[in-house]
């Protein structure tokens, strides 16, 4: 199957995912990670008219992003793997969504970066619904006061969550909680739900969903 029938294919699962939760057709956004697959294989899909993508690294995404931008106005990146403090100048400057601050040092970072490039990103704290010890992520109930935290001292605009629930664990618990923790936090935007359980996410109140290999195949 080529990248753009699979693309079609997520985006129709998507859409069904939706009807099925009554929920308004393109409540979900879909963010197609990118991550690991060069330029020339992302062109495909920004062919099909997808503009949201996501990536993991700073580091590899400057190596494509910027020229793939610049070829196609409206293109919106979302980082969504860990982020150093020493990254956050890059990805302020790269990045127009960043989903996974998940400590005050970058929060913090990120702040100043911020001010300093006089650009807005939108932000999401990433929230260890698994309580992992090798995962990143603020923990589930420290989560509402971080986010106190980065509106009222830092003066951030947190606009949602996201969580990558454990793999061996079904997904709906922890899909359920982001979503109590957001409104408990008071926000809105629920970033949940990857190749494996993306449908399931939807159900459970997504605004977006992350998915790589159902759309770009295996890395």
């Amino acid at each position: 199957m080529e990248l753009q029938e699979r693309l079609n294919e997520v985006r129709s699962h998507i859409s069904a995912a939706e009807r099925q939760a009554g929920r308004p057709d393109g409540a979900v956004q879909l963010v197609a990670v990118s991550k690991t697959f060069d330029a020339d294989q992302i062109r495909p899909a920004i062919s099909a008219g997808q503009r949201v993508f996501g990536e993991n690294r700073v580091q590899e995404s400057q190596g494509k992003w910027p020229e793939l931008k610049a070829e196609t106005p409206g293109i919106e990146l979302h980082l969504i793997g860990p982020l150093q403090s020493n990254k956050a100048a890059d990805a302020v400057a790269l990045f127009d969504v960043i989903e996974t601050v998940d400590r005050e040092k970058i929060a913090r970072a990120v702040a100043d970066e911020m001010k300093r490039q006089g650009k807005v990103v939108k932000l999401y704290v990433q929230v260890n619904t698994g309580l992992e010890a090798q995962k990143a992520g603020i923990a589930p109930d420290d989560t509402v006061a971080f986010v106190d935290l980065c509106r009222k001292e830092l003066g951030l605009s947190i606009e949602g969550l996201m969580c990558i629930p454990p793999a061996e664990e079904n997904p709906g618990p922890h899909f359920a909680l982001l979503a109590k923790l957001a409104g408990q936090a008071g926000v809105e935007k629920l970033s949940m739900g990857m190749s494996s359980d993306y449908e399931i996410a939807v159900a459970f109140g997504a605004t977006s969903v992350r998915v790589g290999s159902a759309i770009f195949g295996a890395r």
